[in-house]
């Protein structure tokens, strides 16, 4: 049934937050953008600002100008704010070279990365990314600058640090691959098990959800988070977006696309998660277009807006789903 209520108007009157990761050029440039943002969303994740290389532009500098301009909409806005991410093996500074460094050079230089970042955001930041994508596709953990610095004491540090600036901010590991029960998921679980034992102060866990190609079970998304939230932890979707393999779209395929959606927020209302971010505003934004490895692999309209700010099937999907 149609609605002339807003899709963020939906969802909070159903106590659920749906957001959209947000790009600060074109919240800068483009009014359309803005007002999708400020009218349809209520949370909304910095696509990149907050990740260390846009951070760092030099070794004694921090260029906090997009996370600002993000931050400070989604407050003038009342919309929750996601930090993304604090600790990530890709795009670390151009000029940032682990050789240079020392182990404990690392730690250091790692302690004062989270310290600077939350602090600066303790105020305006609800929640954190802490340590993205740790564990590698083959459920081992992902060797990457810090693990050889660190081991997996990295990721306890990570979030301790973030902890000791901002203890009311809502701390998570985020992955992708994770979303359903399968070798990943079993070792991010297995991962979040050891955190915990250890007294590391994580609250939650983020499954990205991108469904590309492949879209994970909706049963099986059930089943994965329930395990997740028997550890005590929260869980939220954080970077979905649905598209099809390129060349591979059927008739129907924004008919398909929407009714994934709607599984997706079903599963989500019936296991008390209370967040779902989309990886973009609309599709002319898409990452998956950016991305030539991926612009070439999967079809670029993954989200709930097309490339005139019109909504879609999924966009109407998604607030009858919130509806009822």
């Amino acid at each position: 049934m149609p609605s002339d209520r807003t899709l963020r108007e939906v969802a909070e009157s159903r106590g659920f937050d749906v957001g959209a990761a947000v790009d600060a050029d074109s919240l800068r440039r483009d009014a359309s953008y803005r007002t999708r943002l400020a009218e349809e969303f209520s949370a909304l994740t910095p696509e990149n600002a907050l990740k260390m290389g846009p951070l760092r532009p030099t070794p004694d500098t921090y260029d906090f100008r997009d996370a600002d301009a993000i931050v400070n909409f989604g407050r003038a806005n009342d919309t929750t704010v996601r930090g993304h991410a604090l600790v990530w093996h890709n795009q670390t500074p151009d000029w940032f070279q682990s050789w240079d460094y020392t182990d404990d050079q690392l730690r250091t230089f790692l302690r004062e990365h989270v310290h600077t970042v939350v602090g600066r955001y303790r105020r305006t930041v609800d929640a954190w990314d802490v340590v993205n994508e740790a564990v590698a596709d083959d459920g081992t953990m992902r060797e990457t600058v810090w693990y050889d610095a660190m081991g997996e004491a990295y990721v306890d540090r990570a979030f301790e640090w973030a902890n000791e600036v901002n203890p009311d901010a809502d701390l998570y590991y985020n992955d992708y691959g994770a979303d359903a029960v399968n070798g990943k998921s079993d070792a991010v679980y297995d991962l979040l098990d050891r955190l915990l034992d250890r007294g590391v102060p994580v609250d939650g866990v983020g499954l990205q959800l991108h469904a590309l190609g492949e879209w994970p079970d909706p049963a099986s998304i059930a089943e994965n988070v329930r395990r997740f939230q028997e550890l005590g932890l929260d869980v939220q979707i954080t970077e979905m977006d649905v598209a099809f393999p390129a060349g591979e779209a059927p008739d129907d395929a924004l008919e398909r696309q929407a009714e994934y959606y709607r599984d997706v927020v079903d599963v989500c209302l019936e296991t008390g998660v209370d967040t779902l971010v989309t990886w973009g505003v609309r599709d002319a934004d898409s990452w998956l277009r950016s991305f030539r490895d991926f612009s070439e692999r999967f079809t670029g309209d993954p989200l709930l807006f097309d490339d005139r700010n019109r909504p879609k099937p999924a966009y109407r999907a998604v607030s009858e789903a919130l509806s009822e």
